[in-house]
């Protein structure tokens, strides 16, 4: 009964944290990149559109909270066992990324939801409060974090 509630925390722990790794790297290699061309006024309606689709039960439960959640279910599982370490530091990663997540991305994407809701902003303004760098660049850390976290998943699974 341990190997299956071991393989299969594992096996949930890489999918969610695999998803999660994706979502940042879509953001990082697509959706802030094409942002990056387009006007300021195009730029904060498309942001807050995006925004306010991505927070819904789906994401927030199956992956956003679910990687780290699976991830410390598979570090439980394997606890003394040679995947264990691995899952341990992938819980680390998927922690670290919700942490940045929290201090570093929601603030300035609420901060732009409620800018874009008014007709009468100034979406130069908005974007440049926004900081589109520093965004993209913590975002690359939740990506490279959550990247590494699957791939150990993936080490732990096979140990």
């Amino acid at each position: 009964m341990q190997d299956i509630l071991t393989t299969t925390a594992f096996v949930a722990a890489t999918v969610s944290t695999g998803l999660l790794a994706g979502v940042f790297q879509l953001y990082a290699f697509a959706v802030m990149p094409g942002l990056r061309r387009v006007d300021d006024r195009t730029f904060v309606t498309a942001f807050a559109a995006l925004d306010r689709a991505i927070v819904n039960p789906w994401f927030l439960l199956v992956i956003f909270f679910g990687a780290p959640v699976l991830c410390a279910l598979a570090a439980l599982a394997s606890w003394g066992e040679a995947g264990g370490a691995w899952a341990t530091g992938a819980l680390a990663g998927t922690v670290a990324s919700v942490i940045i997540t929290v201090a570093v991305h929601l603030p300035v994407n609420n901060a732009l939801k409620i800018a874009a809701a008014s007709p009468a902003v100034d979406a130069g303004s908005v974007r440049r409060r926004f900081g589109e760098a520093r965004w993209a660049a913590w975002n690359l850390v939740r990506a490279v974090l959550s990247t590494a976290s699957a791939v150990g998943l993936g080490i732990g699974l096979a140990q």
